[in-house]
């Protein structure tokens, strides 16, 4: 066998090598990001109750809070997505919680229907920026198993979508309106968590890069005789 044929193997082989791997620390990691990024996404829902006694609302109103929280966090998240496809970002999920983070402490003090409204909304495109790229990382760093990766980041989510609730009426309940300022804290964990993954997904977007295959020109050549 040649030199070059044996250079050529093992630029073939290695990428499914490594493609192979479950990287459990940092789909831990995904999961744990969508726990927390679901949790506070549930708290909103939670807390009609006070803005329908506190300032009066309607149900129309409380229905529009509820349109603008799933337009912002749903249907932006395929735009989202289609961008980060052609445009990876390593950072968006961190980027994505300080959103969260802004919208939630605006919540806290927010004193009309619009504040409300644009509150959830910030919080929604934080959900929106998050979610596409933490599920291509999740299913990143599960290898060739990819069941087991979308399981374990759907746990995540599902896990946070169920403690929000219960959380709101131990703490928002009770307390009030700008209660709501301690989920600022699930927020910065958040943040916290998911730079290191950032930092992850950029070597890892570096290294399939360069292990692009690019056309020999000796083996090439030999081809085309």
């Amino acid at each position: 066998m040649k030199k070059s044929d044996t250079c050529e193997f093992k630029i073939k082989t290695e990428p499914s090598a490594e493609k192979g791997r479950v990287v459990f620390p940092i789909l831990m990691a995904i999961s744990f990001g969508h726990f927390l990024n679901d949790l506070i996404q549930s708290v909103i829902p939670s807390v009609y109750p006070i803005f329908k006694e506190e300032y009066g609302f309607s149900f129309l109103q409380i229905g529009i809070i509820t349109l603008v929280v799933q337009m912002t966090s749903s249907i932006l998240q395929p735009v989202v997505g289609s961008y980060t496809d052609r445009h990876p970002h390593p950072y968006s999920l961190s980027v994505g919680m300080l959103f969260t983070l802004a919208g939630i402490l605006l919540l806290a003090f927010a004193d009309s229907f619009g504040l409300i409204l644009f509150s959830v909304a910030i919080v929604g495109l934080g959900s929106a920026i998050f979610h596409p790229e933490s599920s291509r990382i999740a299913q990143l760093s599960a290898g060739d198993k990819k069941g087991l990766g979308q399981s374990v980041f759907q746990v995540g989510g599902n896990g946070g979508s169920a403690v929000g609730p219960l959380l709101a009426a131990i703490i928002i309940i009770p307390l009030g309106q700008k209660s709501i300022a301690w989920f600022a804290i699930a927020a910065v964990l958040a943040c916290s968590a998911l730079f290191p993954v950032g930092r992850w997904y950029k070597s890892q977007l570096g290294r399939l890069s360069a292990m692009a295959v690019r056309p020999n020109p000796v083996v090439l050549g030999l081809s085309e005789k």
